[in-house]
């Protein structure tokens, strides 16, 4: 089983995502085919010793930038290490891809190389969200559509029941709409259609609107909401985690004594902090498409990549898309 890897995507390409990628080989002896430039990849593989049987390099001439226009520049560029990693996927050479790059781009080269699965117009990305009972929350779209219809929306609602049914083995998942109030009344046009949808739905969970201060404490196992919403709640959840972070070792600097008789070393804090940082996940998987497609951060490091490779191998032998398929009756 081969896991693919856009070694050109994401802010610090290729030289983490190949760290990431060899260092995902050696801790679980995953098989990775790196994709990108063969000159620059080999070089930059020349920096490590690797069984030769577990990484091999797929030639791209292209690479799709992050300010380029996702469905353009994946037309435009064929021979993009975007779109051959997902074109591995769909002839079977890899069982998954994983990329830190354009994440529009992503979208655009899953949905053109793999295809959709039947009924599903917007593929979205399903985020794995800790939550105070430790029981894992499903945001879905945290960023792949920026602009959703109310439509879009109840069929997040699907992929993410599913996905929480199947894969966190949920009993019928609570599905609840992101919003600026619990009435359904409340939010934009888009969001109060799409509660009317969710609530006639009957085939669905749908416990109604929360608000943003309730995404980690509501009863709910799946939020949803579209990808521009998603994708500024999710890095403004990140940011939070960071800054206390920051702030608790500033404490510890300062005031050592009485940091030393506080939280910073209860056990557990550092572990609850270490949950919200995007590199212990490395990726989200896109559900929609005919396979499996993670998508990373932007800013992702050699940790964050190695995590991915490793979330993407056990999608691929769990059959997430087997799973999410068995979940929506298809």
């Amino acid at each position: 089983m081969k896991i693919a890897v856009d070694a050109m995507g994401g802010d610090y390409a290729p030289q983490e995502i190949v760290k990431g990628a060899v260092d995902a080989a050696l801790s679980d002896g995953i098989e990775v085919i790196l994709v990108g430039s063969e000159e620059l990849l080999r070089d930059e593989l020349k920096k490590y010793s690797y069984p030769a049987d577990l990484l091999s390099v797929a030639h791209a001439a292209e690479s799709i930038g992050m300010d380029e226009h996702p469905a353009r520049a994946v037309r435009r560029k064929k021979d993009s290490s975007l779109v051959v990693a997902a074109r591995l996927v769909k002839s079977g050479e890899a069982a998954a891809f994983v990329s830190a790059g354009n994440t529009g781009a992503q979208m655009a080269a899953s949905l053109f190389e793999l295809g959709r699965i039947p009924g599903i117009e917007r593929p979205g990305i399903a985020t794995v969200l800790p939550a105070p009972d430790g029981l894992p929350k499903v945001l879905i779209d945290s960023g792949a559509n920026a602009d959703a219809k109310a439509k879009h929306l109840a069929q997040f609602a699907y992929l993410g029941s599913a996905f929480a049914s199947s894969v966190l083995t949920v009993e019928r998942p609570r599905v609840a709409l992101l919003s600026v109030g619990n009435e359904p009344g409340k939010g934009n046009e888009t969001v109060i259609e799409a509660h009317q949808l969710l609530k006639d739905e009957e085939s669905l969970n749908f416990i109604g609107n929360i608000e943003g201060r309730q995404l980690m404490t509501a009863a709910a196992d799946v939020v949803v909401c579209d990808g521009f919403v998603g994708n500024i709640t999710l890095k403004a959840v990140e940011g939070i985690a960071a800054a206390l972070m920051t702030m608790m070792k500033e404490q510890l600097v300062k005031n050592p004594l009485r940091a030393l008789g506080g939280l910073l070393v209860k056990p557990g804090i550092r572990e609850m902090l270490k949950k919200m940082d995007y590199s212990e996940y490395g990726g989200a998987p896109l559900l929609g498409v005919e396979g499996i497609s993670i998508i990373c951060h932007g800013a992702s490091r050699a940790p964050a990549i190695k995590n991915a490779v490793h979330y993407a191998r056990r999608a691929a032998q769990s059959d997430l898309l087997g799973l999410i398929k068995k979940g929506l009756g298809v």
